[in-house]
C-alpha cells in the first residue's frame, strides 16, 4: 500500500481540480489523493468522481454538506488518512498556489531528514510570493512575526497551508480539541505540534497566487487568526503537552 496521501479541501474548484489531481498523480514517489469537498455547487465533486473511475484506488473523496470550514475539512481528512493506514499526510491547496512538485521535498524532509512536520515556507529565504499585492504580502509577513512574538514558536511561516505530517503527530494531537477553522487552524496545528516536542523543518517554496477560481480569504478568517493566536498562548499555559 502507498504510504503517502495528499488532502485537498475544495469549494468551487472546478477550474483547477482535474489539473491538480493529474499533476499530483504523476509524481514520484507515488502520492494518493483525498479531496474533501464542501458541497461545491459548481460540480467539483462530480468531476472528482469521474476521475476516480480513471484512477481507481488513488483518488478518495469525502463529500460534506455546505461550507464547514478549512480546519474541519482537514480534521476529517486526517482521521480518514489515519484510519486507512497512511504514514505521511499532506495538506495542499487546490489552486496551484502550492507547486505540487514541492510535495516531494516536503516528503524528503520527513522521510530522510527526521522531521515530524515539514512546512512549505514562503518566508524562510526572504519573501517568495508571486502575484500578491504588496499590502497582502506585508500583512502575511508581519502576521508571521506577530505569531512568533506571541507564541515563541520558531517558525517563519506559521500560517502556511502546505504541510507534511508523519502519522505520529496526528495520532498524538487530540484532533477533536482543535477549535479554529480558518487560517488560525494552521497556526494551532503548528503550535500544538511544537508544544508536543516534535521536530519541525521549514522547506523554502515559491507561493504563486491562484490564477483561476476565487480566493476564500475573508475578514472573519483574518480576525480569527489575529485573536486566535492570543487565545492559543493563554490556553497553552493551562495544558500539559505529553505524548502518550
Amino acid at each position: 500500500m502507498n504510504s503517502r496521501i495528499v488532502i485537498i479541501p475544495t469549494y468551487n474548484e472546478i477550474e483547477n481540480i482535474q489539473a491538480i489531481i493529474e499533476k499530483v498523480l504523476s509524481l514520484e514517489p507515488v502520492f494518493d489523493l483525498l479531496i474533501v469537498d464542501d458541497g461545491s455547487p459548481d460540480g467539483t465533486a462530480s468531476e472528482v468522481k469521474r476521475l476516480q473511475i480513471q484512477h481507481p484506488n488513488r483518488i478518495h473523496l469525502l463529500e460534506r454538506k455546505g461550507k464547514l470550514g478549512l480546519g474541519t475539512a482537514y480534521i476529517a481528512g486526517f482521521k480518514y488518512a489515519l484510519e486507512h493506514g497512511y504514514d505521511y499526510i499532506f495538506e495542499m491547496d487546490a489552486d496551484f498556489s502550492h507547486n505540487p512538485d514541492d510535495l516531494v521535498r516536503l516528503h524528503h524532509a520527513c522521510h530522510e531528514e527526521g522531521a515530524y512536520m515539514s512546512i512549505g515556507s514562503r518566508y524562510i529565504k526572504g519573501v517568495n510570493v508571486v502575484n500578491w499585492p504588496m499590502g497582502r504580502v506585508l500583512m502575511s509577513y508581519f502576521a508571521g512575526y506577530y505569531v512568533r512574538f506571541i507564541t515563541g514558536m520558531p517558525i517563519q511561516d506559521a500560517t502556511a497551508g502546505f504541510v507534511c505530517y508523519r502519522r505520529n503527530v496526528l495520532e498524538t494531537i487530540p484532533l477533536d480539541q482543535i477549535k479554529f477553522i480558518g487560517y488560525a487552524f494552521q497556526v494551532e496545528m503548528k503550535f500544538t505540534t511544537w508544544k508536543y516536542g516534535f521536530k519541525m523543518i521549514e522547506v523554502p517554496i515559491i507561493f504563486t497566487d491562484r490564477t483561476k477560481g476565487t480566493s476564500k480569504m475573508s475578514a472573519n478568517i483574518f480576525k480569527e487568526a489575529i485573536f486566535g493566536v492570543i487565545q492559543l498562548k493563554i490556553s497553552s499555559l493551562f495544558k500539559r503537552y505529553q505524548a502518550s
